[in-house]
């Protein structure tokens, strides 16, 4: 009868390990240690190459299908007399958009599957923000995705140019190719962009003139720039918040909404939300004058930032001696100085005075229902109508925005108040307010709400909560055409764009949830905790 050896004795303690000296290592290394600290211990795991290259090919098959299919010229220079001219008309228009979704779809599904190794550990940060990297190559170079709104930076830029105020006037005041492609909603609104925006965008159009292809590049590369400090941000971000660095870098700079919204279309929230980060985590690191100086440019590219800056005051004041209304008055007057200091030279080197700050109010000619007042107006128009065939909606959707603004208000200072003692307490809430702003302010697009998730990133993130923002995201990602119409409307399309958002908010957690693969797939969100030295249950 065959025997089976016992294993060898050792001296280790239950559940310990007794690892073998390496050659040349000293005694230190023939230590025990336990399973946990095993597990505990970094791995080292390949670069997740089938991953990175199905986000690639997606990614490439957008800027291919974005040719005919997205927010195209109205006179293209490349395709208007050349062999290519088919693809943005009829059956290659149809067959240019196919392209464009199909690659959508592999960059959700490359998206989800990154997110799986994330949260399993399988990946670190710098081969996360390599990726990002990897990534956004294709979209450097197609046509304007899913919004024509750059066509109204470089308008605005060329206004600036050629001596015009952009605060005063519109694209239509200089007519030019750059403004023939702007759309007809904007082509008399004066820019709400702050002064550094416009000195940005003026510097573009110095460079590329009325060639809209190297225009469009060039405010693509201004975006990059945002694109960096956001991932130069996060992990500083992670480290005062307590959050996952790499499971941060997932959720914000990889994320379609905002590589696809922001940097295939250009957006500036790109560059707005890079330099908030930036110096919030800068005012967390007790950089306060570099901090607020950053969070003011980010208010002169777009003024949103600007919810930010009250909360920030917190931080600063809990660094200052004395009673607390003397720190309090101490930290405000220390931060409008920084602030004002900042704005003001950027409007003298921008050549611009403060009309921006009126020229805010042409966004609320935006009307969709993702601004929950608006949405309401309209739904109460509706049922008025049904009864009386009353024709406008106008008034109803202003009584339901000045509502809105009122409750914004209320929402602001109250959180403004619980983050007095601040600390961590004090980005949460303005993190809460800022999503507050998208939900409730006058005219709301997708790409807002990436406002308040840059500013939560940074703390940790529970699985359902995980869950939930990968579906919103790409919820959020489906819900505009790729010419930049809005999808809003078609409740069909809606049905169905909530349907994939679901599923791929599953797939985080669940690899195959319509059980369709023919082969098992182990691909665990968790790390493992087994020790590499156990052998394997086949």
């Amino acid at each position: 009868m065959t025997t089976i050896p016992s294993p060898p004795r050792s001296s280790a303690a239950p559940g310990q390990v007794p690892l073998r000296p390496m050659p040349g290592a000293g005694a230190e290394s023939t230590l025990p240690r336990t399973v946990a600290e095993l597990a505990a211990e970094p791995r080292r795991s390949p670069f997740p190459i089938r991953t990175v290259l199905l986000g690639l090919a997606g990614m490439a098959l957008l800027a291919a299908g974005s040719i005919g299919g997205g927010a195209t010229l109205i006179h293209d220079p490349l395709l208007a007399n050349g062999p290519l001219n088919w693809i943005r008309y009829g059956h290659g228009m149809m067959l240019a958009t196919w392209t464009l979704y199909m690659g959508l779809g592999l960059v959700i599904w490359a998206w989800i599957r990154l997110g799986r190794h994330a949260r399993a550990g399988r990946v670190g940060a710098t081969t996360m923000v390599r990726i990002v990297l990897i990534w956004i190559l294709p979209l450097l170079f197609g046509p304007p995705l899913f919004s024509k709104d750059v066509y109204s930076y470089l308008s605005q830029g060329a206004l600036a140019l050629h001596g015009l105020n952009p605060y005063a006037v519109g694209p239509a005041a200089l007519p030019s190719p750059l403004s023939e492609n702007v759309s007809w909603v904007w082509q008399n609104t004066p820019a709400p962009y702050g002064p550094l925006f416009v000195l940005l965008a003026k510097a573009v159009v110095s460079l590329t003139g009325v060639n809209l292809i190297t225009g469009v590049i060039g405010m693509r590369l201004v975006m990059t720039v945002g694109l960096g400090l956001l991932c130069w941000a996060l992990p500083a971000l992670c480290r005062h918040l307590g959050g996952n660095t790499t499971v941060s870098l997932w959720l914000v700079a990889a994320n379609p909404l905002l590589l696809v919204h922001l940097v295939g279309g250009a957006h500036n929230d790109m560059l707005m939300i890079g330099l908030l980060a930036t110096g919030v985590a800068l005012a967390l690191d007790r950089r306060f004058v570099a901090g607020f100086a950053l969070v003011a440019l980010a208010v002169a590219v777009k003024a949103t930032a600007a919810v930010a800056l009250p909360f920030l005051v917190w931080l600063w004041a809990d660094t200052m001696a004395g009673s607390w209304y003397f720190r309090l008055v101490k930290a405000v007057g220390a931060a409008l100085a920084v602030f004002a200091a900042v704005l003001a030279l950027c409007s003298v080197v921008a050549g611009v005075d403060l009309g921006w700050i009126l020229a805010l109010r042409g966004s609320s000619t935006v009307l969709n229902w993702l601004s929950l007042p608006s949405g309401l107006g309209q739904a109460v128009w509706g049922l008025v109508w049904l009864v009386t065939g009353f024709p406008d909606v106008g008034p109803f959707v202003a009584v339901t925005r000045t509502m809105g603004l009122l409750l914004l208000a209320y929402v602001a200072v109250r959180q403004w108040w619980l983050a007095r003692n601040g600390g961590t307490d004090a980005i949460r809430r303005a993190a809460i307010t800022m999503l507050a702003v998208g939900l409730l302010a006058p005219a709301t697009m997708p790409w807002y709400f990436s406002w308040a998730l840059v500013l939560a990133a940074g703390f940790a993130w529970s699985t359902g909560c995980l869950t939930a923002v990968a579906c919103g995201s790409v919820w959020m990602l489906l819900v505009t055409y790729p010419d930049g119409s809005t999808a809003l409307y078609d409740w069909w399309c809606l049905l169905a764009t909530l349907g994939v958002s679901a599923l791929a908010a599953v797939s985080l957690h669940k690899p195959d949830p319509l059980n369709v693969s023919l082969r098992t797939i182990s691909d665990s969100a968790e790390p493992a905790l087994r020790s590499p030295l156990v052998p394997k249950r086949w």
